[in-house]
């Protein structure tokens, strides 16, 4: 099988992508979008790690809306294996055709044509992996990689390193361009060597006071500035000092601001932020703790 070879859209310095992101909504620092660029450039896979909310899965989406790319998202989890990445077979619809040929009267010349038959590629499913081969140039995303387990992880390094799968029934299918792959993990465990040489390697840790304003405004134009930098200096002083189980990350805070905004809320007061303290934290034990701490924080 063959698909018509094709080009990835090519961006020619790391300020045109860092433009191309902030059109999109995204707003990350100059070393992220420098790591993204040689990703692209290199035709590398980009792993970014970091803790959930700091905008991961918000960047691939950003990078294949800039580049004008479809998205194909794995996500993974504890027991994934190659099957739920790659293809599998429609066996309703095999089971139709083979009803089908038995109503028309039709014969097979033998029971190896009828099997062949079954194994077109009209009858085939596939997964992200193979979906993102087929539509190259395409973004893969593999979501939460570290949810997976070591055979998984192999088998991923050995797509990675071919940009192809083998079909016994139909054989070798080869990206014509590799993809724009970008793997994402909130490091609950740490990923094998061997699949990190494959990548280039980010950190993305939570953003900084002024840079989190940015993003709350980019991504929430309806909330104010006022209350927009009010939010997030108090999430900031939450993830610093709030001994949280979970702190807020960046998505937490857009939450927040947007619940603000959407009941009227104009400047920042303890008695709104405590009923909305829903939208920051998802533990009970946070919420008691956030309790606290916006008593402190808005009574100063």
């Amino acid at each position: 099988m063959s698909v018509a070879p094709q080009v990835t859209p090519q961006v020619a310095s790391v300020q045109e992508l860092s433009a191309r992101l902030e059109a999109t909504g995204y707003v990350g620092d100059t070393s992220l979008a420098t790591t993204a660029w040689l990703a692209l450039a290199m035709q590398r896979p980009l792993l970014l790690e970091g803790e959930p909310g700091t905008g991961k899965t918000s960047l691939a989406e950003s990078i294949a809306a800039s580049l004008e790319l479809p998205l194909v998202r794995l996500q993974c989890y504890e027991g994934i294996d190659a099957t739920q990445a790659l293809y599998d077979w429609d066996f309703p619809r095999q089971i139709l055709h083979l009803r089908a040929l038995e109503a028309t009267g039709e014969k097979a010349a033998s029971a190896q044509a009828a099997e062949e038959g079954l194994y077109d590629e009209r009858f085939l499913l596939a997964r992200p992996v193979l979906a993102a081969l087929q539509q190259a140039p395409a973004v893969l995303l593999v979501d939460e990689v570290d949810r997976a387990d070591d055979e998984f992880e192999a088998f991923l390094l050995e797509v990675l390193s071919t940009y192809q799968v083998t079909i016994p029934e139909l054989g070798t299918i080869k990206a014509a361009v590799p993809p724009v792959v970008i793997l994402t993990s909130n490091r609950t465990r740490d990923l094998h060597d061997a699949l990190k040489r494959r990548c280039l390697y980010h950190w993305i840790d939570h953003p900084g006071l002024e840079r989190e304003v940015a993003i709350v405004r980019s991504r929430a134009p309806e909330v104010s500035e006022t209350l927009a930098r009010q939010v997030v200096e108090v999430v900031q002083g939450l993830r610093q000092g709030g001994g949280l189980l979970k702190p807020p990350g960046v998505a937490e805070t857009l939450d927040w601001a947007r619940a603000l905004q959407m009941l009227g809320t104009t400047d920042l007061d303890l008695e709104v932020a405590a009923q909305t303290v829903g939208a920051l934290v998802k533990y009970r034990e946070d919420t008691d703790r956030v309790q606290m701490a916006l008593d402190r924080m808005l009574a100063a």
